[in-house]
């Protein structure tokens, strides 16, 4: 206060921008928010999300349902989501935008009432955990579900009342269905955005093959996203199936790699191949895509490929990756497209 030096921790910044608040020293509360932001992921998203709710910092709680909704599976399954106040976790509950199955939802709400049991000392029953959940039960949307998920999960867990348990399977079955109290509408989700790199693609005889080589990209972006997967080029000649290891990379480091099969259907459309879970990728750094697709046919191909592509109010850079030995750069090859959320 008396030197205007600051030196931000991560153990520390919430107690100090509770002091800051209490206080009155904007400048330090600001450092603060902005500590918060640059360290928020996944795993803390939710806490932070509590704190500024607690400390009324709004433009915290946007970033932080940013992440949360992009990467919603990893953000409920952390151990972080088991230490936030009841309050904060019924506006989780109610959020159309969570983007991951319903079932990841119950299943952090069964960890987070084991938490609040031991938090206030009661033993860890069913009854004691429906009652610190309370109306936040009643939030879950179960019957979007698939019958099988149900079955498996939220109809063997001991949270639901053998009432509540029949009257679900027989909403899935029956003709005539019960009336539920929980929620029977899907949540939206989020939309995934596109961004295509080549303004034409084309096809030659014996132009373009993948053969087990590596297609590769750098990109950078003026905002925070959150990369989902790869759009990419398949068959010239006809339908024809492809093992892929897609891959994100930063400074040499690997994010996120996924190994699976696609089939493409001889078109020049693209064809999506998603990781596992959304990537959070920050502004202003390149990165590094990759994929490594292992098919007998011949490809279609981009050209006239972009430097910059503006995409909605994100803006791409691109620039040729090192790690391509398959001729795909700038100006042409594969990759077409980054899948992502904004």
């Amino acid at each position: 206060m008396y030197s205007d030096e600051i030196d931000l921790e991560a153990d520390t910044v919430l107690a100090t921008l509770y002091a800051a608040k209490k206080y009155i020293v904007p400048a330090l509360a600001k450092a603060c928010v902005n500590f918060l932001e640059t360290s928020l992921e996944a795993k803390n998203a939710c806490v932070l999300l509590s704190q500024s709710r607690l400390f009324e910092e709004p433009e915290l709680s946007q970033r932080c349902w940013e992440v949360i909704d992009a990467q919603a599976e990893l953000s409920l399954k952390s151990e972080g989501f088991c230490e936030i106040d009841q309050q904060t976790l019924e506006i989780i509950l109610t959020r159309e935008t969570l983007n991951t199955k319903e079932v990841v939802v119950f299943d952090a709400v069964l960890n987070w009432a084991v938490a609040e049991c031991k938090r206030q000392g009661l033993v860890v029953t069913t009854r004691n955990k429906r009652n610190v959940l309370g109306k936040a039960l009643y939030l879950v949307r179960i019957p979007t579900m698939t019958l099988e998920e149900f079955a498996n999960g939220a109809a063997q867990s001991d949270i639901l009342t053998l009432e509540e348990t029949h009257n679900i399977f027989l909403w899935y079955t029956a003709s005539n269905k019960p009336t539920l109290e929980f929620p029977l509408a899907q949540r939206k989700g989020l939309a995934p955005q596109k961004c295509h790199r080549f303004q034409s693609s084309a096809y030659r005889s014996n132009q373009w093959r993948y053969r087990g080589r590596c297609d590769s990209i750098q990109f950078a972006v003026d905002k925070r996203i959150f990369i989902a997967g790869l759009g990419l080029y398949g068959s010239s000649g006809g339908k024809a199936e492809y093992s892929v290891k897609i891959e994100l990379k930063r400074q040499g480091t690997v994010l996120a790699q996924n190994l699976t099969t696609f089939i493409s259907d001889g078109s020049s459309s693209t064809f999506s191949v998603w990781f596992e879970h959304p990537v959070q990728v920050e502004q202003d750094t390149f990165y590094t895509v990759s994929c490594i697709l292992d098919g007998n046919e011949l490809s279609y191909f981009g050209q006239e490929g972009m430097t910059e592509v503006q995409c909605g109010k994100v803006t791409f850079q691109f620039q040729c990756s090192s790690d391509s030995t398959n001729g795909t750069g700038v100006q042409g090859g594969q990759i077409p497209e980054l899948i992502f959320y904004a």
